[in-house]
């Protein structure tokens, strides 16, 4: 069917149309805590079809250096069909598509728990998400509850590429306006119970000066702690980024809003959680993730301190363990713990809080210890990661 219509001279015409004000309508979007009901099941709208130009930005922005985000002929080499998008890319662009539904009215962001990468994403594939909602935790009346979700990503055949689960504090409705209603449909969600990661990995030889010496398999053992150089500087760049990835949240990008709130929360917009991450993983990837051909996942993830425009963000990596990969001698799985501080550079925070800086902020009051303020971030990540090629064992 198509279409055609003749577009003569527009006329003005508001002058002649009386201003109704009992007609008013402001659309809401997110959920209260009792508007998000144990099992309820969202379709996320909008998608996102991933390019190779916002991809290469991403990686960019976020100074990635691992070369599998970066150069599509070492992707090609190491068996991937083109260049797949940064890991931090698919979970930022996937969370982001969450938030209309899930998340718009949401406090905080308490936790991302089981992030799950599944399949690559490459050019042209195009990403939709669902979300459930597993679990409803009321706290009484006056305080704000906590719900448990789990976000799925599937590309443009179904398959999925990403789950994950993460826990949101939320505030009741009261007498607030409620969401605009979405149609009343059966959903059904997809998702993995028993995942398994496929990759396309081959033992093509590949120029070994296109990445570092320090960041195979053999450089890695349990106990080792990392201290990235380099920090970044965030300006107010951030409020554009987070709706770059789709993000819809306005604590984020506008001002009206976050100057409104009461408490710690009121002021300047809060950068982006998601976005804070992907700076961390990528001032740790020279020296952690260079031959790293796959990120299994993340899990026990808490954004521990907000940031703010202005505010310079450094990493830390320790390794918490090393194990063979399973059928394969020319990979090896590493699990890191990543830390974020602002403000401090990573040397001086690791000298001022010593082996404190790595224990859990939310286990600090049983152990009888304060806080870190300094501390803006807190991950366990899962890495595959190649072995150095030796005689006999193909890269």
């Amino acid at each position: 069917m198509s279409i055609s219509i003749a577009l003569g001279e527009q006329q003005e015409i508001a002058a002649d149309v009386p201003v109704e004000l009992d007609r008013v309508r402001q659309p809401q979007y997110g959920r209260y805590l009792d508007e998000l009901d144990p099992g309820q099941v969202f379709e996320h709208p909008r998608g996102f079809t991933f390019a190779t130009s916002n991809m290469l930005g991403f990686a960019r922005t976020y100074m990635q250096t691992n070369p599998l985000y970066l150069n599509a002929q070492y992707a090609r080499a190491r068996g991937f069909s083109d260049l797949p998008a940064s890991p931090q890319m698919v979970f930022n662009v996937t969370l982001s598509l969450g938030v209309q539904n899930d998340s718009e009215k949401a406090i905080a962001n308490l936790g991302y728990y089981q992030v799950q990468f599944l399949r690559p994403v490459y050019p042209g594939d195009t990403l939709r998400a669902f979300t459930k909602v597993l679990e409803r935790k009321d706290r009484g009346p006056d305080k704000p509850g906590i719900t448990r979700i789990r976000t799925v990503g599937v590309n443009q055949d179904n398959a999925v590429v990403l789950q994950y689960e993460r826990k949101i504090m939320v505030g009741w409705r009261g007498d607030r306006l409620p969401t605009t209603p979405a149609p009343e449909i059966e959903i059904a969600f997809p998702g993995e119970e028993s995942p398994v990661v496929d990759l396309p990995l081959n033992g093509q030889s590949i120029a070994s000066g296109l990445t570092g010496p320090n960041t195979y398999f053999e450089d890695f053992a349990a106990g080792d702690i990392i201290v990235h150089a380099n920090g970044r500087t965030i300006t107010e760049e951030h409020m554009a980024l987070t709706y770059k990835v789709g993000n819809s949240h306005p604590l984020h990008f506008d001002r009206i809003f976050s100057s409104g709130l009461s408490g710690k929360m009121s002021g300047e917009p809060i950068v982006y959680g998601g976005l804070v991450f992907a700076w961390l993983d990528g001032l740790a990837s020279r020296d952690v993730s260079e031959h790293a051909v796959w990120e299994l996942g993340f899990n026990e993830g808490y954004h521990t301190q907000p940031a703010f425009a202005g505010d310079t963000v450094c990493a830390l990596s320790r390794v918490l363990a090393t194990e063979q990969a399973p059928g394969t001698d020319a990979y090896g799985i590493v699990t890191l713990q990543l830390i974020g501080v602002k403000n401090i550079s990573a040397a001086a925070a690791l000298e001022k809080h010593g082996a404190d800086l790595f224990l859990k902020e939310d286990a600090k009051r049983a152990l009888g210890k304060d806080k870190i303020t300094d501390k803006i971030f807190e991950i366990e990540r899962r890495l595959l990661v190649m072995r150095r090629p030796s005689q006999g064992v193909k890269p």
